[in-house]
């Protein structure tokens, strides 16, 4: 099984992955990686730090002549804000040299983990906590799960993500038929994705997208932020990766575990979850139907997982995004150093990064259903697993 740890603070020197479990003899280069983390800087309505970070992975270990080896594969990503002038970086880490002139932050932020994170590791300072909660973690969490992708690719499995909803613009409400998608969706996963990449807020409808770019224009004036909506799906997925044997093995619980771990994300739907709870039965669940393929379903209400397990149809998860809580606009806090009431201070910040995290959730999501895969099809290379992967 693959699994992977992340380690870094957004203003420290770098963030550090390292990943274990991936079989030998998977192609993999830093380039490869690198066209992913290009995409997780996506987006209309980013902050300042997208036009300073330029995300280049460096491979130290794990690999040799562009093949995993089965041994663990190390990862650096270097912050390029590090490396900025303090005066315009006053949450820098107090890590390269003894920190002098480096003053604690003490105004917690509403909606962030500034005053829970204090309160629970007992700092005076909210710097730790600030520079670890960062989605700035996400960079070297795409660089991880980018090679989990990367395996599902070799045997056919692809994952894409289109935003459908940020703020009022577009709706939540998809239950997988849209044209549009269904027929991206018949040369597989990354069809969808390259299409979503054209729009500067990652939607397929070029209406909703020149919508909401007006309301991020206005609502930046407002001194406001935006949450939203997005939806990944997986291609190629055959039928019985998961199981209902144990919880802790249920394909969609995984799945909702892995878009809640990423930063910002409030709730998580697989397939018609939303929208099927207010149907009768007959309008909610798939139809059997049988051919010369095998068994089949009429619709994809379930997002392509019953029981747990996958159902052969493509697997469907929306992630559903809150506002971001750093603001322009002043919340009313309250300085743990004094006990006063304060509004908090101004600070750059993007407006909205739904299409971003949906670029993240896919990365997230290749992780999961990877390891799902190998529980079923394992083995130590991946020239192993091909000989026993089913074919056809």
């Amino acid at each position: 099984m693959i699994r992977y740890l992340t380690s870094g603070e957004s203003h420290g020197d770098a963030l550090i992955g390292i990943v274990e479990g991936v079989p030998a003899g998977l192609e993999l280069t830093a380039e490869y990686i690198d066209i992913q983390l290009a995409r997780r800087w996506l987006g209309f309505g980013r902050g300042g730090r997208s036009k300073i970070e330029k995300d280049r992975v460096q491979l130290f270990s794990g690999v040799r002549f562009s093949k995993t080896m089965g041994s663990p594969i190390a990862l650096r990503l270097e912050n390029a804000a590090h490396h900025k002038d303090r005066s315009d970086w006053p949450r820098q880490m107090a890590v390269d040299g003894d920190g002098e002139g480096v003053e604690p932050v003490t105004l917690p932020r509403p909606g962030h983990a500034d005053l829970v994170g204090i309160q629970k590791y007992g700092f005076s300072d909210i710097r730790p906590v600030i520079e670890r909660a960062s989605a700035r973690e996400t960079a070297m969490r795409v660089a991880c799960c980018t090679i989990a992708r990367k395996f599902l690719k070799e045997f056919g499995i692809e994952i894409g993500s289109h935003v459908i909803q940020i703020g009022a613009v577009g709706t939540s409400g998809s239950d997988g038929s849209d044209p549009t998608v269904g027929q991206l969706l018949e040369t597989g996963a990354e069809a969808l994705s390259a299409v979503a990449d054209t729009s500067e807020v990652r939607m397929l409808n070029p209406d909703d997208s020149e919508k909401c770019m007006s309301q991020i224009r206005e609502t930046k004036k407002a001194g406001d932020s935006l949450g939203g909506v997005y939806e990944v799906i997986v291609t190629g997925v055959r039928p019985g990766l998961g199981s209902y044997v144990h919880w802790d093995r249920r394909l969609d619980g995984q799945l909702g575990q892995a878009i809640l771990s990423i930063q910002g994300q409030k709730a998580v739907e697989i397939g018609d979850g939303v929208s099927g709870a207010s149907r009768p039965g007959s309008q909610v669940h798939d139809p059997i139907m049988k051919d010369e393929s095998g068994f089949n379903r009429s619709s994809n209400r379930a997002g392509g997982i019953e029981g747990g397990i996958s159902n052969g149809m493509p697997i469907i998860i929306r992630g559903y995004m809150k506002p971001i809580p750093t603001l322009i606009k002043p919340l009313p806090s309250v300085d743990v150093a004094t006990g006063e009431a304060s509004p908090t201070r101004y600070e750059r910040s993007d407006v909205t990064s739904v299409p971003a995290a949906s670029t993240v959730a896919e990365a997230t999501v290749a992780f999961v259903i990877a390891n799902a895969f190998l529980e079923k099809y394992g083995g130590d290379s991946v020239e192993e697993i091909i000989a026993r992967y089913p074919r056809g």
